[in-house]
């Protein structure tokens, strides 16, 4: 089921976390941050919206990087329901797609619910102290790509951020598969 996530809550200020990355390493905010902002990415491996846009994401994540920014993606699916979307699997995909970022498991939830991420992919752009500036979209696509001209909302938001600090007063929220909570008792 498709779901949106809410608009951007200006200066919101980002959540700490600590989360195993594919590559062994222990990730926190601060060592995926880069010094003109940060993008945290919500994505998985088995959502057909993030599939169609892999591609368009890794190539921002590179030109986001280029300028400053860290960039890092979570998982937070439940993994028991959702198998491709487990630790071993998540490794597998950020190997054969040479991710340029970390790519990070929320196996408890606990960072998803910290941000209050709702689809995959869901975008939370902060500045260079952490406050929250964009939580909109990558591009017009949705489980089908965009033309490949698209405008790149998520990198030109991204710039404006490593520029002046403030992110677009307009956003178009992303798109995407409802994140896969776990069942509570």
């Amino acid at each position: 089921m498709a779901a949106t996530p809410p608009v951007c809550q200006f200066d919101w200020p980002a959540p700490d976390f600590t989360l195993p990355a594919t590559d062994g390493r222990r990730l926190s905010l601060r060592d995926v941050a880069g010094p003109r902002g940060t993008l945290i990415m919500f994505i998985c491996n088995h959502c057909p919206y993030v599939k169609s846009v892999l591609d368009r994401i890794i190539r921002d994540a590179r030109d986001l990087q280029a300028i400053g920014i860290g960039v890092a993606a979570i998982s937070s699916n439940d993994a028991a329901a959702y198998p491709a979307d487990g630790f071993e699997k998540m490794r597998e995909l950020a190997e054969a797609q040479a991710f340029p970022f970390p790519y990070l498991y929320d196996e408890s939830q606990a960072v998803a619910r910290a941000f209050d991420a709702a689809c995959t992919p869901d975008f939370f752009g902060f500045n260079a102290n952490f406050g929250l500036q964009y939580r909109g979209r990558l591009d017009a696509s949705r489980n089908v790509a965009a033309p490949a001209d698209a405008r790149r909302d998520l990198y030109e938001a991204m710039k404006q951020i490593a520029e002046t600090g403030q992110g677009p007063a307009d956003q178009i929220p992303s798109m995407g598969c409802s994140i896969k909570w776990k069942e509570t008792a």
